[in-house]
């Protein structure tokens, strides 16, 4: 990835990178950006996303599944309609991870 990116872009890129049918959470695109520790600057970038139709922030979820902060149609139930056309899992009104989280640039 190119390091003169800024943290926004990088986190940018790596979502536009989510399959169909998976998510990510923050800290898990904190660390494929290379910042550790910066799921809440993953939180900022994905509120502040100019271009969601291209940047797919609603695949981003927190670390146990649950489905926090979006803006979009009705909010919370908009992102979650989103993730079901996409053929994400949920157990008890949060993602299943262990089947939906994308495994990073390996998959």
């Amino acid at each position: 990835m190119n390091s003169s990116k800024g943290f926004k872009e990088k986190i940018y890129d790596i979502t536009k990178k989510i399959p169909k049918g998976k998510v990510a959470t923050y800290g898990q695109l904190a660390a494929l950006a290379g910042s550790p520790g910066a799921a809440r600057a993953v939180g900022m970038a994905m509120k502040t996303n100019p271009i969601p139709e291209i940047v797919p922030c609603y695949k981003v979820v927190a670390s146990d599944g649950s489905l926090t902060g979006y803006s979009a149609g009705e909010g919370i139930a908009t992102k979650k309609e989103k993730l079901l056309k996409d053929g994400v899992t949920f157990k008890n009104n949060k993602v299943d991870l262990t089947i939906s989280q994308w495994s990073g640039f390996n998959q």
